[in-house]
């Protein structure tokens, strides 16, 4: 059973990153400098970015904001799940 909570989590780890690569890609050709050196620690202003940007341009949020959100709060979820069930 901990094995199906361990994949799920990294699944959903793995959709975060690559909803998250899109994200600064979208950001980056709004002509917004990327700092590639700090990725990992800014990726979370980036995707807030990403939501100011879209929200001020079509006065919605952009299509990559939520399953980006939710990918990593799920993979939380799920290694939450993943310990309890341990």
């Amino acid at each position: 059973m901990a094995a199906v909570f361990t994949t799920l989590a990294f699944v959903s780890v793995i959709l975060g990153v690559v909803f998250s690569m899109m994200i600064v890609h979208e950001v980056s050709k709004r002509g917004v400098k990327i700092n590639y050196f700090l990725l990992r620690i800014l990726i979370f202003k980036y995707i807030s970015l990403y939501k100011q940007l879209t929200t001020k341009e079509t006065g919605r949020i952009g299509p990559l904001y939520y399953p980006c959100v939710v990918s990593y709060l799920l993979a939380l979820v799920f290694s939450a799940v993943f310990i309890i069930v341990r």
